[in-house]
């Protein structure tokens, strides 16, 4: 008899499971990014922000160090009450939902940007601005 299913090896679990470890570890934000690559698509964010060190603030504030910093906390930028008080550090989850849509993200911040739609582009600025401490 015939039994509709496959019956699980140890060998086939510890694929299944390894598998889904990876995919889970290889989110959108974790996928790897090219740093040189979002440096370049980093020009699009330079009319607002500045990202070497020490830096001035524009419309927006410097960015360089913004990976792992919390939202809001770089000295001399006022931010909006939304932003300094979201509470969000800039993991890259966290940077790629922004990056996705900052109105949505933290609701009543002041960026003046629609997000970029495309995955492989937030991955290359998430490592550009990783390299930039």
């Amino acid at each position: 008899m015939k039994t509709p299913f496959r019956i699980a090896t140890p060998f086939r679990i510890a694929s299944v499971a390894g598998l889904a470890g990876l995919m889970l570890a290889a989110g959108p934000a974790a996928a790897e990014g090219d740093a040189a690559k979002g440096e370049k698509i980093f020009a699009r964010c330079k009319a607002c922000h500045t990202i070497e060190a020490g830096g001035p603030n524009r419309v927006g504030p410097n960015l360089h160090g913004v990976y792992g910093r919390e939202a809001g906390k770089a000295e001399g930028f006022k931010y909006s009450n939304a932003m300094a008080e979201s509470g969000v550090v800039w993991t890259p989850e966290n940077l790629d939902t922004y990056l996705t849509a900052p109105a949505k993200f933290i609701k009543g911040n002041r960026m003046a940007f629609a997000g970029l739609a495309k995955p492989e582009e937030r991955a290359d600025i998430i490592a550009y601005l990783a390299s930039q401490k």
